[in-house]
Order: C-alpha cells, then sequence, then structure tokens
C-alpha cells in the first residue's frame, strides 16, 4: 500500500517561498491525479492544485499565480512550489489523489507565513 509523506513546511516571511515535496512509498506513475490539500485551524480542508498524470495542472483562484504543482513519476513525487506567501496560505498541507482517499491522508507539513 502506497503512503505518502508530506515534507518542506516551515515558517516564512511574507513574500517568501517554500517548496514542499510529497513522498510515495510506492509508484505514482498509475495515480491519474494527485492534488495539495491544505486545511487552516478551524477551517475546512482545502483544495490547492492537482496535476495530472499527463502533467495538466488545475489551481485554486486564491494560489493562482503564485504556487505551482509538479510530479516526477520516476521519484514518485509530487511539489508544490509556492511564491509569493501571504499570511493567509498560513495551514498544514497535504498531498492525496484526487478524489481524496482515506487511506492516503498522511501527517502532512506546516506552513506558518508570518513576520
Amino acid at each position: 500500500q502506497v503512503q505518502l509523506v508530506e515534507s518542506g513546511g516551515g515558517l516564512v516571511q511574507p513574500g517568501g517561498s517554500l517548496q514542499l515535496s510529497c513522498a510515495a512509498s510506492g509508484s505514482i506513475g498509475l495515480i491519474n491525479v494527485m492534488g495539495w490539500y491544505r486545511q487552516a485551524p478551524g477551517k475546512e480542508r482545502e483544495l490547492v492544485a492537482t496535476i495530472s498524470r499527463d502533467t495538466n495542472t488545475k489551481y485554486a483562484d486564491s494560489v493562482k499565480g503564485r504556487f505551482t504543482i509538479s510530479r516526477d513519476n520516476a521519484k514518485n513525487t509530487v511539489y508544490l512550489q509556492m511564491n509569493s506567501l501571504k499570511p493567509e496560505d498560513s495551514a498544514a498541507y497535504y498531498c492525496n489523489v484526487l478524489p481524496p482517499s482515506p487511506r492516503y491522508w498522511g501527517q502532512g507539513t506546516q506552513v506558518t507565513v508570518s513576520s
């Protein structure tokens, strides 16, 4: 069973950048759509970005133009490059398939944007 492990979060100032990684314990080559989700305290989990097996990408309006999702099937890894970060981007970030499957939720990685 494939497990997903997120990393790369941290504390960053507004306007800064971070790159998140989602490493799979097995092959993701056959998984059609992978996505990054986030959840801030007191808010529902939301879909941030998705990437299909043929690298078609989609983004939430709130991150469009600032975030870039990519995948490396050879490394079984999905990335989220986050630029021009804002305080409202602060959240725990998770990767999963689309639609999300309970078996793939991991611990997430915390992103805090603050001066």
